[in-house]
């Protein structure tokens, strides 16, 4: 028999992810069928296992329930991990299964909750996460025989690992912001297991972040890092996202070090190793990031936007690194190749504590004038076809390049300029980038005048991310 269910929101199921308020549009039957689905998948796909981790917030309890016991009615073997960060849940499903799924909000609001997922050793997006709608809406027959559920702490082997991996050449003093986050639950023990000095700021794992939102790729939320970092005479201060998945990174006096040149630094090291290696990175990235991968004998490739599609360009092209303005940083050497930011930031601090004064590697690396992530409000659908239209309309002259591969980056010798759609939002995603303030405004001045030509009405806001 088939047990037929409700049509579940078309607007949970993103690019990459599936997202949605907690209880309005995911609640338990909504993770409950989610689990019967993916486990179908699974099954046919020859996977007997799923690892199933949660973050901190408050609904994520509930959802995981609901989502184990779709997955164990499926008949397949759950793996709980547990409130783990997203990185740790990859981490169980490459090393004791190949599939997983984590309940996360990741760094949305905490009324927010959604489901990040691997399938066969594989980040799934697009039309694999329609499918599964498809798969949810059309129902689910009766329980399969022989699902089970099992407990496993995987904090103590992944802490090892990386334990095993990096080394530092001297022990650093590091203040460590989790806003509250899952991070908080082990960051601070990792980063004390490879001898660093932690002082902690809000690692009480807290779904109601009374402190500031877990989300550091926001200046505003590196206020209380910034602060501390000037009281404590630490080397470095470390903030991370509400999943743990992405990294911020401040210096003692105050500057934030942006994901793209962080990039710099972790190529350079890396193509040390592996020389001639490919580093994708995402079309958001600095205009200073192509060529310092050149000089240090890697090969640079520009790639869409999305930790997904990242991954799965990673794997085609066999890179050893890639990353995200965003802040997913990717590491295939010596690593996994999923984005972990106590990973990123382990790797970090080996390379710093080579050096006697951190924050000057750090503030030494190539930067630029540049604005930050800015987005135009439009309709459901616009965004596309407004990029698609700005595409046809791109006639810009030499020495100017024009990249369509991802909306429409154009580069010219001084900087660049990006007008994107977002797969996750009915919005335009704007990036403007200068080696100097007035080829900045000059770079604006022109992308904003073509934007102005296909939405008269745009207008610019600071981007929620």
């Amino acid at each position: 028999m088939t047990v037929t269910s409700p049509a579940f929101p078309a607007t949970a199921f993103k690019a990459y992810d599936i997202r949605g308020v907690v209880p309005e549009v995911l609640n338990a039957d909504f993770a409950y069928a989610l689990g019967r689905a993916f486990g179908a998948r699974a099954r046919g796909l020859g996977e007997a296992a799923v690892a199933v981790g949660r973050d901190g917030r408050l609904s994520s309890p509930q959802l995981a329930t609901a989502l184990v016991r779709g997955l164990v009615d499926e008949g397949l073997r759950v793996i709980d991990v547990g409130m783990v960060t997203t990185p740790m849940l990859y981490f169980a499903a490459h090393t004791l299964c190949r599939s997983g799924i984590q309940v996360t909000g990741s760094h949305n609001p905490k009324h927010h909750n959604g489901f990040k997922m691997v399938l066969a050793s594989r980040a799934i997006y697009g039309d694999e996460i329609q499918a599964l709608r498809q798969a949810m809406d059309a129902g689910h027959v009766e329980p399969q025989p022989g699902g089970r559920l099992e407990v496993h702490d995987v904090q103590p082997d992944y802490v090892q690992r990386i334990v095993a991996d990096v080394r530092l050449a001297r022990p650093l003093k590091v203040v460590i912001d989790c806003g509250n986050g899952v991070a908080g639950a082990s960051a601070p023990g990792l980063f004390r297991a490879l001898g660093c000095e932690v002082v902690e700021l809000f690692s009480e794992v807290d779904g109601d972040f009374p402190n500031h939102h877990p989300d550091p790729s926001k200046p505003e939320n590196l206020r209380d890092l910034i602060a501390a970092l000037a009281t404590t005479g630490a080397d470095l201060g470390l903030a991370f996202d509400g999943d743990g998945d992405r990294l911020g990174i401040v210096t003692p006096s105050g500057e934030n070090i942006f994901p793209d040149r962080q990039m710099l630094l972790f190529a350079q090291d890396v193509l040390s190793r592996v020389p001639g290696g490919t580093i994708v990175f995402d079309v958001k990235c600095s205009q200073r990031l192509a060529p310092a991968i050149r000089e240090a004998g890697g090969q640079p490739l520009m790639f869409k936007t999305g930790h997904s599609l990242i991954k799965a360009k990673m794997k085609e092209v066999d890179a050893p690194l890639g990353g995200e303005m965003s802040g997913h940083i990717f590491f295939k050497e010596r690593w996994y190749g999923f984005d972990d930011g106590s990973y990123a930031g382990a790797r970090l601090l080996e390379i710093l504590s080579r050096h006697p004064d951190p924050g000057a590697v750090l503030e030494a690396l190539p930067t630029s004038h540049s604005t930050p992530e800015l987005n135009v409000p439009c309709a459901d659908g616009e965004p596309h076809r407004l990029v698609a239209e700005l595409q046809g309309l791109a006639r810009f002259e030499a020495p100017a390049q024009v990249n369509t591969i991802d909306g429409l980056r154009v580069d010219w010798p001084d900087g660049f300029g990006l007008i994107r759609a977002s797969n996750t939002t009915p919005v335009l995603v704007l990036r403007f980038e200068g080696q100097t303030p007035q080829a900045l405004e000059r770079i604006r001045a022109e992308m904003m005048a073509l934007l102005a030509r296909v939405k008269p009405d745009a207008r610019l806001e600071q981007s929620a991310h």
